[in-house]
């Protein structure tokens, strides 16, 4: 039976070589080895924390290194990144075992004869320590230091400014709070977290959205009999605050056009009542069904769900008295809990404004006069998100008006150290004429 390190190579690899999603990988891997909770920790902070500080790893392992890195076998260079990550980020990992794990790892390998290599290289590592650039070029500095692609780190400093890109990077490489929205139909915030103490888990309240909820303990929380018996559902707090700032009434309609994974779908449906109803559209049916299984554990019955391309307009659907597009985006506001996202090949993000523009415009077709239509992100990208909103606003100004979030900030952009959340942004267009 291999060992967590064992493991945790096997997963790099896949995701190196196979582009997989790591936290998916990690699930199914935990369960088919039946790992104990020690276990599935560990193998989960080295997968993670490899992909997380991939960039400063990779910098650090160069500096050994006769040829240039990227000649490595894939094989060996995970071995490399995964004795030096224990070295450099794990404190409760001596450094002998790292070193000689790792050698163990690469000899079972047909590349065994590269265990000198990750030997000399591992020592030299952790005789030297972590070591950072220090150029004149601030964006690279930041690039290895917190493992961000250059690219990435120019255009926060360009769009935000020194100060908000470092707080932004910064949450990127530190374990994400969970939160979560009390189930306000079945129970109340108080009651919950005094539930929830009773199973061993600390919660608290948060009081920036009403009925969110921050745990302070770790574990399986889905576990806890709390969570089977529908008296919350996990969402993070800056989605909560969008669906607090929108102000959905009660008895109103909603449609959700891309709703999995249901997040923003369940909140909604509570704020409307019971009166109420939200419709969840998703293109991908096997998401709808976590939304129903979702769904039967909260005890929601004012939601309909349903197959959808937001990109597609079905008059029948009728009109809505809020519409919201949460679009496919490149998430980099949710780093911190999928580091992999952050390594996106450049171009492909340059395609999302395309379809995220083209959803907004068909999403608006399906508003009520007087009604609201909301779109949002969990990415930090002005091209995603305040470009697509003002192209919208100059081709439908006639049709639609900006709801300024507040004095000359017409968008809202939420950044990570405002709240310890993830970060986000929205935007509420109000369609003119007389509300039905």
């Amino acid at each position: 039976m291999k060992n967590a390190r064992e493991i945790a190579f096997d997963l790099l690899l896949k995701v190196y070589k196979k582009g997989s999603y790591s936290n998916l990988a990690l699930k199914s891997t935990i369960t088919k080895e039946g790992l104990d909770s020690n276990a599935a920790a560990f193998l989960s902070k080295l997968v993670l924390g490899v992909i997380e500080r991939e960039l400063t790893l990779d910098y650090n392992i160069s500096l050994y290194l006769r040829e240039p890195i990227k000649k490595l076998k894939p094989e060996i260079l995970c071995t490399l990144r995964l004795g030096a990550y224990q070295i450099f980020f794990m404190d409760s990992v001596p450094v002998s075992a790292a070193v000689n794990e790792s050698v163990k790892i690469i000899k079972k390998t047909k590349y065994k004869f590269a265990q000198g290599l990750v030997n000399a290289v591992l020592r030299k590592i952790s005789y030297n320590g972590l070591k950072l650039p220090d150029s004149e070029n601030a964006a690279e500095n930041l690039s290895v230091r917190y493992s961000c692609p250059v690219w990435l780190v120019e255009l926060w400093l360009k769009s935000y400014g020194e100060e908000n890109t470092i707080s932004i990077l910064e949450h990127s490489v530190k374990v994400p709070k969970t939160y979560a929205r009390v189930n306000s139909q079945r129970i109340a915030k108080d009651e919950l977290i005094k539930l929830l103490k009773l199973e061993g888990i600390n919660a608290k309240e948060n009081k920036i959205a009403s009925n969110a909820i921050c745990f302070e303990s770790g574990g399986d929380i889905a576990a806890s009999q709390a969570f089977k018996d529908g008296y919350f559902h996990f969402q993070d707090l800056s989605s909560q605050i969008l669906c607090q700032e929108i102000e959905a009434g009660k008895g109103e309609l909603i449609f959700d056009l891309c709703a999995a994974p249901g997040g923003k779908t369940f909140t909604l449906a509570q704020e409307v009542g019971k009166e109420g109803l939200v419709k969840a559209f998703d293109i991908n049916e096997k998401r709808l069904k976590l939304i129903k299984n979702n769904l039967e554990r909260l005890k929601l019955e004012n939601v309909r769900i349903q197959v959808g391309d937001a990109g597609v307009f079905d008059e029948s659907l009728g009109r809505a008295n809020l519409v919201l597009c949460d679009v496919p985006c490149s998430g980099f506001g949710v780093i911190a809990s999928k580091p992999e996202i952050k390594y996106k090949k450049k171009e492909l993000i340059d395609k999302l404004p395309k379809l995220q523009y083209f959803i907004l415009c068909n999403a608006c077709g399906y508003v009520k006069d007087g009604g609201l239509l909301v779109y949002s992100t969990c990415t930090l990208n002005p091209r995603e998100n305040e470009d697509v909103c003002r192209k919208f606003i100059d081709k439908y100004k006639d049709e639609f008006e900006v709801l300024p979030y507040k004095e000359n900030e017409d968008f809202r952009n939420i950044f990570p150290s405002q709240f310890k959340s993830d970060g986000f942004f929205y935007a509420v267009f109000k369609k003119r004429g007389r509300a039905n």
